[in-house]
C-alpha cells in the first residue's frame, strides 16, 4: 500500500511538472500579441558588407535619426563579439493600420566629406540591416526566373559613375490573427511586445490581437519635390504620390545637397504560423550535398576500418600464430630475424620530447572537441536558434570555461603516466594549460581588434568587453583548470607492463621522411568535412544563415572515428618501420587536418571571396581562418592521441601469456576450424566469426592481440640481452683480474671483486 501511495505522488508530481512545463518556449522563441493600433518599432543594426567584413554603425551614414535620440538595445556578449550594434530607428508602424507616403525626415546639407563616404559604402556594397520584433528585413529579387532572396538592402547603387541613394522604403509586414489555444497556460513576451498571454483573461477576448509572421522591404530611389517639404512634419503624409520602382532609380547623391527620406507599410494576413516564422530564412538548400558529405565520409571510415582490420586480425595475428606454431629452438632461431615492431618494447613507453607540451595540447584539444560537441548538439536541439542573436558565441564561451575542469584533469593526468606516478609539478602544468589556447586566441584578437579600431568599425570589441572577458578567463576558466588537475592527482594513472632501456634504441634509416606520411594522414579526416566547411565559410563571411546543425553533428561524429583510425594506422606503419617515437606522430597523424582546412580557407579567400577588398579585410579573414585551424588541430590531435596511447596502455591491465615461459603456448583468437580447408574457405570461416563474435569477445580478443604483440616483442628483447649480458660480465671480471695483476689495487681488495664478480655470474648460469 505504501509503494501505491508513493507511485500516486510521482505521478501526481509529474502532470504537476508538465502542466507548468507546457507554457515554455525555447529562447528566443517567445511569441509577442500585439492588439489593432499598438505600436511597432523598427530597430536596426550593423551595416555590414561581403566585401569587406568591416561591420558600421547605422548612424555612420547620413540617415534619419529618431525623434526621441538614438538608445542602444541591451546586448548579450555573443553579439557585441559579433560587431552587432542594435539601435532605435526612426520607422514606426501601427499595428494592421496600412499607410503610405509617409515623410520621414530631410538631412541637412551633406558636405563633401559625408558624401564621399556615403559613396565608399555604396562602392563596398554595404548591406542595411532592419529588424522587426525580433525578425530581419528580407528582400526578394527575381533574377533569371529565380527567386532570390536577401537580408537587409543595399544603401545605394552606382549607374555609369552616378550614385543614387534609397531613400523610400517599401516595407509589407505578415501577421497572423493570435488564436486563443487552452493547451499554453501562460507566456511572457520579451522584447517589444513585453505583456503576458494568457488563455482566461476575460476582458481581451473579444479584441481581435496578431503576431508578427514575416517583413518584407522593398527600396526605392525617389527624387522628392524639396519645395513641398517647407510646413510637413515627420511622420507627415507627402502631397504627392510616390511610385516605388525598384527597376528606376532618381535620387542623386550630390555634394550640398540633402537628402529626403520617406517610407510605407502595408499590412497582409498570413496563413504561416507563429512556430513556422523563420522557415523562410531557415530554409535548407542543398540537402542533397548535405547528404553526399555523410556518404562520403562513411567510404572513407569503411576504407580506413578496412585497413584496421587486415593490420589486427590479419597480419598481426599471422605473425603471433607463426610464432607460437614454433618449438623453443626455433623460437630461439627466429629472434635473430625478428624486426620491425616486435623489437620496441624497450622503447615503446619511453618519455617524449617536449611531454608538457604535448600534455598541454592534448589536454586544451580535449576542452576544444568538448566545447564544439556540447554546442552542436544544443544548437540541433534548439536551444541556440538564430532568433536569439549572439547565443551561440555566448554558449561556446561559457562551455568552453566550465570545461576547464577536463582541461586541467587531462593534462595533469597525462603528467602522471608519462612520469610513472610522479605528480610533482602538477600545478605547474595546471596553470600553464588555462593559459594556453586562450592566450594564443587572446593575443590573436588583441591584434586583429587593433585593426579594427583604426578602420572605426564597430566589430571592435569594446573596452569594458575586454574586461569582462579577462575576469571570466581568470575568475571561472583558470580556478576549474585548476580544480581539474587536483582531481587528477588523486586520479590512478597507467603502468606500462614494460620499462625503457637506458639507451634509446637506434632508429634504422629510412626512404623518406616519416613526417611526410604524418603530413599526408590529414587528407583522410579532411575529406569527411570539406563539404560541410564550405557551407559554414559561406555562413560566416557571405552572412548567410546556417542551421543544419544535426547533419553537423554527424560530421562530427565521424570526423572523430575517422581521427582514430587515421591515428592507428599510422602508429602502427611507424612502429613497422622500428620508429618507437609514435607521441608526437600519433598527435599530428589526425591533427595535420588543420595544415588543409588552413590552404582551404586561403582558396575559399582567394576563389570564393574575390570581391574582399584592403589588406585589413584580408588580415582579419586570415586572423580568424589560423585561429580556427589552431583549434581544429588540437581537438582531432588530441583525439588520435588519445585513441593510440589508450589502445597501447590496455595491455597494463592484464599479463600477457607470453611474457611466461616459453614453452607455454599463448592461444589464439583465431580458430581454425578444419586443418585441411582451402584459402577460400578458411577466409569464409574467418568472416563469418568475425560477423557472428559479439562486442564482448571482439574487446577481449583485439585486447588479447595488443597483449601478445608487445609480450612477444618483450621475450626476443629479453632473449637478446642474455648473451649481452654475460660477455659484459667476462669483460668486466677480466678487466678486474687485469687490474690485480698490475697492482692498481691492494691484493685483498681485488681477490674480494673478483670473487664477488664470478659468484653472481656463477649463480646467474
Amino acid at each position: 500500500m505504501d509503494i501505491f501511495d508513493k507511485l500516486k505522488k510521482g505521478v501526481f508530481l509529474c502532470s504537476l511538472f508538465l502542466q507548468f512545463a507546457s507554457g515554455f518556449y525555447l529562447p528566443g522563441s517567445f511569441p509577442h500579441k500585439y492588439y489593432v493600433d499598438d505600436q511597432l518599432s523598427v530597430k536596426v543594426n550593423s551595416l555590414t558588407s561581403i566585401d569587406t567584413e568591416l561591420p558600421y554603425g547605422y548612424y555612420s551614414l547620413p540617415f534619419c535619426k529618431p525623434l526621441e535620440g538614438v538608445k542602444d538595445s541591451a546586448e548579450n556578449l555573443g553579439e557585441l563579439l559579433m560587431g552587432d550594434r542594435i539601435e532605435n530607428s526612426p520607422y514606426k508602424f501601427k499595428m494592421h493600420v496600412n499607410e503610405t507616403e509617409l515623410f520621414l525626415c530631410q538631412t541637412n546639407t551633406s558636405s563633401a566629406d559625408e558624401s564621399k563616404v556615403l559613396k565608399e559604402r555604396i562602392d563596398e556594397m554595404y548591406q542595411v540591416n532592419l529588424n522587426l520584433d525580433n525578425l530581419p528585413a528580407i528582400r526578394y529579387m527575381n533574377k533569371d526566373g529565380f527567386s532570390l532572396r536577401w537580408t537587409g538592402y543595399p544603401v545605394g547603387i552606382k549607374v555609369k559613375d552616378v550614385y543614387y541613394a534609397f531613400n523610400h522604403l517599401k516595407f509589407t509586414v505578415l501577421v497572423h490573427k493570435y488564436e486563443k489555444s487552452n493547451t499554453v497556460p501562460g507566456v511572457i513576451g520579451a522584447g517589444d511586445g513585453v505583456e503576458l498571454i494568457t488563455t482566461d483573461d476575460k476582458s481581451v477576448t473579444d479584441k481581435p490581437s496578431y503576431m508578427v509572421v514575416g517583413f518584407e522591404v522593398v527600396p526605392c530611389s525617389f527624387q522628392h519635390n524639396v519645395d513641398l517639404l517647407k510646413n510637413l512634419k515627420p511622420y507627415g503624409k507627402y502631397p504627392a504620390p510616390i511610385n516605388c520602382e525598384p527597376a528606376t532609380v532618381a535620387a542623386v547623391i550630390q555634394d550640398g545637397k540633402p537628402l529626403v527620406f520617406s517610407y510605407e507599410v502595408n499590412f497582409v494576413e498570413s496563413d504561416i504560423k507563429w512556430p513556422s516564422r523563420w522557415d523562410a530564412y531557415l530554409k535548407m538548400e542543398g540537402a542533397k550535398v548535405h547528404w553526399f558529405s555523410i556518404l562520403n565520409s562513411m567510404m572513407v571510415i569503411t576504407f580506413l576500418a578496412g585497413i584496421v582490420l587486415v593490420i589486427f586480425l590479419r597480419t598481426i595475428r599471422r605473425d603471433l600464430a607463426r610464432y607460437e606454431e614454433l618449438d623453443k629452438e626455433a623460437q630461439a632461431q627466429i629472434n635473430e630475424e625478428l624486426s620491425g615492431w616486435k623489437l620496441l618494447v624497450g622503447d615503446a613507453f619511453r618519455v617524449p620530447d617536449n611531454s608538457e607540451l604535448l600534455s598541454m595540447m592534448v589536454a586544451d584539444g580535449c576542452r576544444i572537441l568538448g566545447m564544439a560537441l556540447v554546442t552542436i548538439l544544443f544548437a540541433a536541439l534548439g536551444f541556440m536558434s538564430p532568433a536569439s542573436r549572439g547565443t551561440l558565441i555566448t554558449g561556446m564561451l561559457l562551455f568552453y570555461m566550465f570545461l576547464g575542469i577536463i582541461a586541467g584533469y587531462v593534462a595533469v593526468w597525462l603528467k602522471k603516466t608519462m612520469n610513472a606516478g610522479n605528480t610533482n609539478g602538477w600545478f605547474s602544468i595546471a596553470w600553464r594549460v588555462s593559459c594556453f589556447f586562450p592566450g594564443i586566441a587572446f593575443l590573436i584578437l588583441t591584434i586583429l581588434n587593433f585593426l579594427l579600431w583604426g578602420s572605426h568599425s564597430t566589430g571592435a570589441i569594446p573596452f569594458t568587453t575586454y574586461i569582462v572577458l579577462l575576469l571570466l578567463w581568470f575568475c571561472i576558466s583558470m580556478p576549474l583548470t585548476l580544480i581539474g588537475g587536483f582531481i587528477g592527482t588523486k586520479a590512478p594513472h597507467h603502468e606500462y607492463p614494460c620499462r625503457s632501456n637506458q639507451i634509446p634504441r637506434e632508429i634504422p634509416a629510412n626512404r623518406f621522411p616519416t613526417w611526410v606520411l604524418v603530413i599526408g594522414a590529414g587528407t583522410l579526416p579532411f575529406g569527411t568535412l570539406f563539404i560541410e566547411l564550405f557551407f559554414i565559410m559561406s555562413s560566416i563571411w557571405l552572412g548567410r544563415v546556417y542551421y543544419v546543425f544535426g547533419f553537423l553533428l554527424v560530421v562530427l561524429i565521424l570526423l572523430v572515428v575517422v581521427c582514430a583510425e587515421v591515428s592507428l594506422v599510422l602508429t602502427y606503419m611507424h612502429l613497422c618501420m622500428e620508429d618507437w617515437r609514435w607521441w608526437w606522430k600519433s598527435f599530428f597523424a589526425s591533427g595535420s587536418v588543420a595544415i588543409y582546412i588552413f590552404f582551404y580557407s586561403v582558396n575559399y579567400l582567394v576563389f570564393d571571396l574575390k570581391s574582399l577588398s584592403g589588406p585589413v579585410s584580408a588580415m582579419l579573414y586570415l586572423g580568424y581562418s589560423l585561429l580556427m585551424a589552431l583549434a581544429v588541430m588540437l581537438a582531432t590531435g588530441a583525439i588520435g592521441f588519445l585513441t593510440r596511447s589508450t589502445c597501447i596502455s590496455n595491455m597494463s591491465t592484464e599479463k600477457s601469456p607470453l611474457e611466461q615461459t616459453l614453452p607455454v603456448v599463448a592461444s589464439s583468437c583465431r580458430k581454425k576450424k578444419s586443418e585441411s580447408a582451402t584459402f577460400l574457405e578458411d577466409v569464409k570461416d574467418h568472416i563469418d566469426e568475425f560477423i557472428h563474435a559479439s562486442m564482448d569477445e571482439h574487446a577481449t580478443c583485439f585486447k588479447k592481440t595488443i597483449q601478445k604483440m608487445f609480450g612477444m616483442s618483450k621475450i626476443v628483447a629479453e632473449r637478446n640481452a642474455e648473451p649481452k649480458e654475460k660477455e659484459a660480465y667476462e669483460i668486466s671480471s677480466g678487466g678486474l683480474l687485469q687490474a690485480c695483476n698490475g697492482g692498481v689495487l691492494k691484493e685483498y681488495i681485488c681477490k674480494y671483486a673478483c670473487n664477488l664478480k664470478f659468484s653472481s655470474l656463477l649463480h646467474t648460469d
